[in-house]
């Protein structure tokens, strides 16, 4: 169940809106390789091994692709389609302000291992953010020219859609924070390529507006904290009522006492155990309207 705030096209807003982002987001630290290479390790309670285990192993295979212009995206896929006819699902992945770094490269690992065919997108041209100024500077950038950003992620899915072992009937799309937002820009434009399913986990900026969402002919899995400065409750119960009212089929869990980016093990609201969670119940809903 989400809810959303409608885009202002207006530079002031943009400027504003991330500024408050920057200051409600908190601080994010280097993330430790353990934890990066499955969303901390309380993701890989979910799996009867670890998944830190590295393509060499036959699990994954891995490659950066150019899909856009200057942009090159991560693609990992199971090995083991190889060996088998049946295509795969895929699944368009976006980073959150921080850019295309080794933490959603290793995000995307993890969803491969169950599957699909991740190809992780990136928005900020190659540039990673180490701060909060840089983060706030590229996710800005992007919110301005969000044409471009739309061409992008449209380039992503269709680049997806063409390889000759994914199904293009299949595509979905997921994202974090920043991410998130872009994910449901993503679902406002795909009528040209359908998807089969968004997620979002607490998407900045949220639309709201009923017009905008009936776009979406698809599923929606939304996840938020109710603690979350940048996507207040009442935001959110706005998002569901805007979803339901266009009979948008959708789930939006609204974990108590958690704030923004609880699922980054860099962030100081990380929270494992909802993490675990929330991954778990990121999976069912893939599988229920993806992979079926």
């Amino acid at each position: 169940m989400t809810r959303s705030i409608q885009i202002c096209s207006t530079f002031c807003f943009v400027f504003f809106a991330s500024m408050l982002l920057s200051a409600t987001i908190g601080n994010f630290n280097t993330v430790p390789s353990a934890l990066a290479q499955t969303n901390a390790a309380a993701i890989s309670a979910l799996y009867s091994n670890s998944t830190n285990a590295s393509s060499a192993q036959g699990l994954v295979i891995k490659k950066m692709i150019n899909y856009f212009d200057n942009s090159s995206g991560y693609l990992v896929y199971p090995s083991s389609i190889s060996s088998t006819s049946k295509k795969v699902p895929g699944v368009i992945m976006i980073h959150e302000n921080r850019g295309l770094n080794s933490y959603i490269k290793d995000m995307a690992n993890t969803l491969s291992k169950q599957g699909y065919a991740v190809l992780a997108v990136d928005l900020f041209k190659g540039q990673i953010a180490t701060n909060n100024d840089q983060a706030r500077l590229l996710s800005t950038s992007v919110r301005n020219n969000q044409l471009n950003a739309i061409n992008n992620l449209q380039s992503a899915v269709k680049y997806l859609s063409s390889l000759p072992f994914v199904d293009s009937t299949k595509i979905a799309s997921i994202g974090w924070c920043f991410g998130g937002g872009q994910s449901l820009q993503l679902a406002l434009n795909s009528q040209n390529h359908p998807l089969v399913a968004t997620i979002l986990y607490y998407g900045t900026p949220l639309i709201t507006d009923s017009q905008q969402l009936s776009k979406i002919k698809w599923p929606l899995l939304g996840i938020f904290g109710d603690k979350d400065q940048a996507n207040p409750l009442p935001l959110i119960n706005k998002f569901k009522a805007a979803l339901d009212s266009d009979k948008i089929s959708n789930e939006i869990l609204i974990y108590k006492g958690l704030g923004h980016a609880f699922a980054n093990p860099s962030n100081q609201n990380y929270a494992p155990k909802e993490t675990a969670e929330a991954w778990q119940k990121t999976l069912a809903f893939l599988k229920r309207n993806v992979s079926q």
